[in-house]
């Protein structure tokens, strides 16, 4: 007796997500090729920024394949964007320092006019403009967007600017930032998310003319900066779509930032599998490698069992996002599963390579801390185990 007919056997084929854009994937590895870990790690000890890895990532077209040919992108759909970030990730880099600048401009093409598209993207896809700033989270509203109170008053044809921002990564590497404020108060909206809009700012004007940037030192390399908005005038004309929609605006580039995200992580993942196996086969402590016992062959084992199940998740919130089909839980999950499938993965790695794991020079310690940051952002553990509670399992929300 057998479960599945010939042609449900045909289509069962093997899950390989090393056989997805092989082409770009093949491409990404040799470019990641040029920067070991050697430039990643003076990088880290000086908290600098990337330049050079991004200027080829842009020149090579990686950082544009979201954006349809008619602006001079590739045109291509998340799960392509998916296959550049795990590749980036999985050969020891870290897209961190560009990864916004392929969904943040989704705001753009999504919802901004088509005069706003013809003077943003075709720069954004050739690398002459960098959006990359992503403005949303404030000191005293955390994951609660709807308490944000960054307010945006229109006085005649502009838009003044005031409040603050915090974790804001690469605005001083960012020419544009896509700014979530408050044109309405709070309770003065018909509900909390009402009232809030988009303004796109023009970075290169804004600083020292109404916006500061201060650097935030973390434990990570990561160009993480503190926004203060004081009496900043940007022009109406840079209202993306309506006055007091943009927080549904800002929701479809979160789910696409979740989904690239996830890939990330099962990128890191594979780095410390790849990492863990190869040391596990090579060392040799009481006369054998330390791959044949169990108590170390087991852990990557199933670091193996969890990425790929999360590497399945990831590949399905990516093809529902292509279709425009309703993915927020599945962006949400597959964030959730990605991020934990690469911490225990990194956990692993450390433990695998006992002393030697936090040692610089293996960069196991690196990523050991990159990766841990997705537990955390672009949201929380916490906050997707309750959106699932409350929009999937029906509970009662308890905020």
């Amino acid at each position: 007796m057998t479960l599945l007919g010939a042609g449900a056997r045909d289509a069962a084929v093997r899950h390989d997500p090393d056989q997805t854009f092989p082409e770009i994937r093949d491409a990404v590895r040799k470019l990641c090729a040029r920067f070991p870990g050697t430039y990643w790690r003076a990088l880290d000890r000086d908290r600098a920024y990337p330049t050079e890895f991004v200027r080829a990532l842009t020149e090579a077209g990686f950082l544009s394949v979201l954006i349809p040919e008619e602006y001079g992108g590739s045109g291509l759909g998340l799960a392509a964007g998916a296959a550049v970030l795990e590749e980036i990730h999985r050969s020891g880099c870290n897209g961190g320092a560009c990864h916004a600048q392929m969904y943040t401009m989704g705001v753009v093409l999504r919802h901004g006019s088509r005069t706003q598209k013809e003077a943003y993207l075709p720069k954004i896809a050739s690398g002459n403009l960098r959006l990359q700033a992503f403005g949303v989270t404030e000191p005293d509203a955390g994951t609660d967007t709807t308490r944000i109170s960054t307010f945006a008053k229109r006085v005649g044809d502009t838009y003044v600017v005031n409040g603050r921002k915090l974790w804001i990564s690469r605005a001083e590497h960012s020419d544009l930032m896509v700014l979530l404020c408050r044109t309405t108060k709070r309770e003065e909206a018909a509900k909390p998310s009402d009232g809030m809009s988009v303004l796109l700012i023009d970075m290169r004007e804004a600083v020292g003319n109404g916006l500061t940037i201060t650097p935030v030192r973390t434990m990570l390399n990561h160009a993480t900066t503190e926004l203060a908005f004081e009496d900043l005038v940007v022009p109406a004309a840079n209202l993306i779509g309506e006055e007091g929609k943009g927080f549904r605006y800002i929701l479809d580039g979160m789910n696409a930032e979740r989904i690239l995200i996830a890939a990330e992580c099962i990128g890191d993942a594979k780095f410390f599998i790849d990492r863990s196996s190869s040391y596990a086969r090579d060392r040799e402590v009481f006369g054998r490698p330390i791959g044949e016992n169990q108590g170390v062959q087991f852990p990557i084992a199933r670091a193996y069992v969890q990425m790929t199940a999360a590497s399945l998740l990831v590949d399905h919130a990516a093809a529902l996002f292509e279709a425009g089909a309703p993915c927020g839980t599945e962006a949400n999950m597959a964030k959730l599963t990605a991020s934990e499938a690469s911490w225990y993965a990194a956990d692993m790695a450390v433990q695998t390579h006992g002393g030697f794991g936090f040692a610089e020079e293996y960069d196991i310690e690196r990523k050991f801390r990159e990766t841990r940051l997705y537990q955390v952002a672009p949201i929380s553990t916490n906050l997707i185990l309750s959106h699932v509670a409350t929009h999937v399992l029906d509970l009662p929300k308890s905020f």
